[in-house]
């Protein structure tokens, strides 16, 4: 029996719920979850000050309903377990997560999966600026796991990115895999401007029907259909992702760059028959 979490919150005011997981959850009582601190902006309270709860927390199952759009760090350093959110969420999702897996049915704000090292978030809608990326100062982003994004995402999507993925099916702004280290980024709609500034190695690829321009610091290589491809595809739609069947047989031009950087990296765009 899963851990539910109703918000009846009424707030402006950020909520957060930081290093509240499954892991820390599944040796508690209902009474010790209750008095876990939160902040409501500067103010700490207890989590049942903000949230229903019901249920059981040991097979590290949790379930959150409500509005959460103004809820932040859901999931936050979780190792294990799973979390589904039924409806929107705020900002931080999945921040520096090691394992398990979070489910949003709705939006989420900016920064989700930053600095994620394992594990799987799938969002079913649209997700803001900066997922998977490097919080300001920091040496590197995301360095393992899996984000899909269902809907469209902000800018600058893999920041400083090191590894794992990150799959979007829709639109992508700009500055797409800036100063990326390695990982992948694949986006199946239009994207913004400058894709992979800066980027040393890794992959982005931008399968939509209008690439943009890349910048005259990338080259091209060849045009040819890359195995790994087909591969990331299976792979994206076991796990219920939605794409254009088509490319599984497509050809990509591809593109190395970013030669201001190492230039290592590569840019696919779907071959325009």
């Amino acid at each position: 029996m899963a851990l539910r979490l109703s918000y009846f919150g009424e707030t402006s005011v950020p909520v957060e719920i930081e290093g509240f997981t499954p892991d820390w959850a599944c040796d508690k009582t209902l009474a010790e979850i209750e008095k876990f601190e939160i902040f409501h902006g500067n103010q700490k309270l207890p989590l049942a000050e903000m949230f229903k709860i019901t249920g059981d927390a040991s097979d590290k199952q949790f379930d959150f309903e409500g509005n959460l759009y103004g809820v932040h760090w859901i999931g936050a350093q979780m190792a294990s377990g799973s979390i589904h959110v039924h409806g929107p969420a705020g900002r931080h999702v999945g921040s520096e997560m090691k394992g398990g897996q979070i489910q949003v049915d709705g939006d989420a704000r900016g920064w989700v999966g930053a600095e994620m090292h394992g594990g799987r978030i799938h969002i079913h809608g649209n997700a803001g600026h900066l997922t998977g990326a490097a919080y300001r100062g920091s040496a590197r982003g995301m360095t393992g796991g899996t984000i899909l994004i269902d809907g469209n995402a902000g800018n600058e999507i893999g920041h400083t990115m090191r590894r794992g993925l990150i799959a979007i099916g829709g639109t992508a702004g700009d500055m797409l895999g800036f100063n990326m280290i390695a990982g992948t980024v694949l986006v199946f709609g239009e994207c913004g401007i400058r894709p992979g500034a800066g980027m040393r190695r890794g992959t982005l690829g931008l399968f939509g029907p209008k690439p943009p321009p890349l910048l005259p610091s990338f080259r091209y290589a060849a045009t040819f259909q890359p195995q790994f491809v087909n591969v990331l595809l299976r792979d994206l739609k076991s796990h219920g992702f939605r794409m254009d069947e088509s490319l599984f047989s497509a050809e990509f031009d591809l593109h190395h760059g970013d030669l201001v950087s190492v230039g290592r990296g590569e840019i696919l765009f779907r071959h325009a028959v």
